[in-house]
């Protein structure tokens, strides 16, 4: 989850006069420690462009160490299974926002330095899951990132709800339990079905580090730093892929670069829900490039990006 990283009582909250925001900072610790140090099991409503989807997910924490399995209870049963953020295997294709690539591993809430790029304040309370929650707000400071509201459980910290909104304060994402329980799941309850198929993680080290020395961006939204690096073939094509991330410590997107060879593409760009995609032809001195930027962000901050990436033709040599 997005912060669980899907992190995300009703919209007017937002116009409830803000707390101090240490108040909002020491949630949002709670928050981080919870994911860290809270195991439950729960089911989960997810909505974005006004489709529903519900889910369980076990989540447990122990010998320090997060194991953490996510089902999909409508529709095809689509699985996922983490530990320490990495994905173990998976089954069906899950809806983008609710899955991690194989090696984003998870990363703890800095309340420090998302307030250089978010406005923080308390602004009420409310109830969900039957449970107490307190309602915290995170405002973007600039145009490059969406806005939360979040529903922290008062006992754990945990997030009970979460709403991801655009510029004009509509929801572009929900995430709210209908269910909660903070025992911890069994070994049983976190064994992946038969059709959870293994991931294969990229352990080439030296590509992901090329990916990253060779590719750069002359922009990026302020706050945003590279966060991984990954290099693979595509089994399809046999063209190697470079992957980028980058986040604010909230907010994510990727870069995939790959060489045309030859092929015509044509520029593109889509959006559904929070997730847009851009993809862009891009000349460089090894040749032409598609860039792609997929992310929970502004679709005009994804096309500058894509259009800022640049290769450097001396690391290659």
């Amino acid at each position: 989850m997005r912060a669980i990283p899907l992190l995300t009582l009703l919209l007017g909250g937002w116009f409830v006069v803000p707390a101090h925001a240490d108040e909002a900072q020491d949630w949002l610790t709670r928050l981080g420690q919870a994911e860290q140090q809270q195991s439950f099991h729960g089911t989960f409503v997810y909505e974005r462009n006004g489709s529903f989807s519900t889910h369980n997910i076990w989540h447990r924490v122990q010998d320090g160490k997060v194991r953490e399995r996510l089902l999909q209870l409508d529709g095809s049963a689509q699985e996922v299974v983490r530990i320490d953020g990495r994905t173990q295997c998976v089954s069906g294709i899950l809806i983008a926002g609710l899955g991690d690539t194989p090696s984003s591993a998870a990363r703890a809430l800095d309340p420090q330095k998302l307030k250089n790029w978010y406005d923080l304040a308390v602004i009420g309370k409310s109830r969900v899951a039957g449970r107490p929650a307190v309602i915290v707000s995170l405002k973007p400071r600039d145009q490059h990132r969406y806005g939360f509201e979040l529903h922290l459980d008062k006992e754990t910290g945990l997030p009970l709800k979460s709403l991801l909104l655009n510029e004009k304060g509509q929801l572009l994402e929900r995430f709210q339990f209908t269910q909660l329980t903070t025992d911890g799941p069994s070994d049983s309850d976190l064994q992946p079905g038969a059709d959870c198929k293994t991931v294969a993680l990229d352990s080439d080290k030296a590509s992901a580090i090329k990916a990253a020395q060779v590719w750069r961006s002359d922009w990026l939204p302020p706050g945003f730093e590279l966060t991984s690096s990954t290099s693979r073939k595509d089994p399809e094509t046999k063209t190697q892929v470079n992957s980028l991330m980058y986040d604010d410590g909230l907010a994510r997107f990727s870069v995939f670069l790959e060489p045309l060879n030859g092929a015509t593409i044509t520029d593109t760009r889509t959006q559904l829900g929070p997730t847009v995609a851009v993809s862009r032809r891009l000349t460089t001195p090894q040749g032409e490039m598609m860039v792609t930027v997929v992310g929970e962000i502004p679709i005009g901050t994804a096309e500058r990006i894509a259009l800022s990436m640049r290769s450097d033709a001396t690391a290659t040599k």
